[in-house]
């Protein structure tokens, strides 16, 4: 076994292990650095930071503020008695023109800095000669940035901060550490034409009701070429999509959620991926499944049954449609479960199911309801908790987690199933999945909610193999690892899918490589991740809305724009 392992390991590494990412920026960024005390752009420490922002007048400052939230959480104030309002923030990031920057706003910086507050001041100039810093005042502990006052400008002023864009210019320089959202200015690649061939497939998509709405996002070489959004979150046309939305990931979960905490506890020696299930799980160890290595449950060769229907086997009274003593747990709008369901039925019934010999590749939803076990059990955290604490957080995935609802309004939220079986409502904002909805929300398989833009930042971490924003993460060999092809009986990473080499199959798309990983999700979402070309690709949308449907697969409309933009990147390769 252990020689199967490292051969098929050595395999998957040797075509993956010199694709190093690379950030190519194309834009010109004039932003100009003064004094950067401690080196402190660009921004580390995020999940530590307490961000305010402070701006003279909220429109005319539109494209700083927007680009700044890419990055991270804040919280936006005026420049009316500002001392206060930034009383708890920690990092202070303040935005003005030099007639704006008088004495006394001046006075109120140099008091944010007395109080132990990191403070950035990013002065704007219309012109020329107004192209002077502040700095020269005796404000020595402040960070200036100096910038013009176009969209433009503070778009990169912004991006500087978080280190999406290098700064050349000034007696401080930086370089590039996050994505950057320059939408392909100056890039080689035809991006009008990749536009409209995406525009119309996603049009077709909507068009035969494959799906009511979608977003996809491109990012290549550290690069946000596409970021665009298509229809509205259902067929009334109410609420158009944006790329700002919220979507139920579905098993996307798998290698956004679960994955990224067992690759931490791995590297870390908390877990062992060649120790079974009854050395971590004490219900495991009386059952058919005591000796399944976690291996073995990662790659989808441990036996389990396919799927369990738990939702049919319901009782009456075990659901009711208003919270009482004994029905505490939500699962949407008006559906209540009794308590504790999952850990006193489900859970059970999936210990005692019966298993196959392993080895062989079924892909189950039980490998990673497994692995959350094994995870909250070493690490005696929620799964919910730790990829915030751990990974959402201080990346910057601003939207990423479970049960969205509790942290964001119904119309951020895209909404999938008219459920007229189970739940009996529009499930907006509350999981998809039946299994993962009684399991309070939370699985491993399911239950992940998020943004492109923080799928996209999560693409980059692992393009960047395991570091991002000048921080690391994981260990290269980590990423290495649980992203190659690991199985000798199907094209799987450890939680990852990958490129299929049957050409028949043409998955993920015709055109993609040896080289490419990553995953769909039921809800009709993807990503997929190509060091080869430096490239993340990420779908998404609610095609379960108002029923489920096959459309999107029988249209191939994921297939197809990833191959579009294979082939506009091929074009410039000829």
């Amino acid at each position: 076994m252990k020689k199967r392992f490292f051969g098929v390991l050595f395999a998957g590494l040797f075509c993956i292990a010199p694709l190093f990412a690379q950030y190519k920026s194309t834009i010109k960024n004039e932003t100009i650095l003064f004094n950067n005390v401690d080196q402190l752009l660009p921004l580390t420490g995020l999940d530590q930071r307490r961000i305010a922002v402070v701006v003279p007048n909220v429109d005319k400052y539109a494209a700083f503020i927007n680009q700044l939230t890419r990055y991270a959480n804040t919280a936006l104030f005026d420049f009316s008695k500002f001392d206060e309002d930034i009383k708890y923030y920690n990092t202070i990031i303040v935005a003005g023109k030099e007639d704006d920057l008088d004495a006394d706003c001046l006075a109120q910086l140099k008091q944010a800095v007395l109080n132990n507050k990191k403070v950035v001041l990013c002065h704007f100039f219309e012109h020329e000669r107004s192209k002077k810093a502040v700095s020269e005042h005796p404000q020595s502990d402040l960070i200036e940035l100096l910038a013009p006052f176009t969209a433009v400008g503070q778009r990169n002023a912004a991006m500087s901060i978080f280190g999406g864009a290098a700064i050349t210019e000034g007696n401080a320089k930086t370089a590039q550490t996050r994505l950057q959202y320059s939408f392909g200015e100056n890039s080689s690649l035809n991006l009008g034409k990749l536009t409209k061939k995406i525009d119309a497939i996603a049009q077709e998509a909507i068009e035969k009701q494959a799906t009511p709405g979608a977003v996809v996002m491109v990012i290549k070489d550290g690069q946000v070429l596409l970021e665009k959004s298509y229809g509205y979150h259902t067929y009334l046309k109410a609420i158009p999509t944006k790329t700002s939305d919220i979507f139920d990931l579905a098993s996307v979960s798998k290698i956004a959620g679960t994955t990224p905490v067992i690759m931490r506890l791995t590297e870390r020696n908390i877990i062992n991926l060649d120790s079974t299930m009854g050395h971590y799980l004490w219900q495991a160890k009386y059952t058919n499944k005591k000796d399944i290595k976690l291996r073995s449950v990662m790659l989808h060769e441990a036996g389990f049954t396919p799927f369990i229907p738990f939702y049919k086997y319901l009782k009456a009274g075990d659901v009711v449609a208003s919270p009482d003593q004994q029905h505490q747990v939500k699962m949407a709008d008006n559906s209540y479960i009794l308590n504790h369901y999952y850990r006193d039925v489900m859970w059970p019934e999936m210990l005692k199911s019966p298993v196959k010999p392993t080895g062989n590749y079924v892909y189950s939803d039980i490998s990673m309801y497994v692995m959350k076990e094994v995870a909250e059990h070493q690490t005696a955290v929620p799964l919910q908790d730790y990829v915030q604490e751990n990974f959402y957080r201080p990346l910057g995935m601003t939207h990423a987690g479970y049960l969205p609802r509790e942290r964001f309004s119904r119309e951020q939220i895209v909404p999938t199933e008219q459920d007229t079986s189970f739940r009996r409502t529009l499930l907006e904002g509350y999981v998809h999945d039946q299994g993962a909805a009684m399991a309070e929300g939370v699985a491993g398989h399911a239950g992940l909610f998020a943004t492109a833009n923080d799928l996209a930042i999560y693409g980059q971490l692992l393009l960047n193999r395991g570091e991002y924003g000048g921080e690391r993460y994981f260990k290269t060999e980590t990423i290495d690892q649980f992203t190659s092809k690991q199985s000798s009986s199907s094209r799987r990473g450890l939680g990852f899918d990958r490129w299929d080499p049957n050409p028949k199959n043409e998955y993920p798309s015709k055109l993609a490589n040896s080289t490419v990983f990553g995953h769909t999700g039921y809800t009709g979402t993807c990503i997929w991740i190509d060091p080869q070309n430096q490239l993340v690709y990420i779908f998404l949308s609610n095609r379960v809305h108002p029923q489920v449907s096959t459309k999107l697969l029988d249209l191939n409309i994921r297939s197809r724009i990833q191959d579009a933009i294979y082939e506009t990147i091929n074009e410039v390769k000829k």
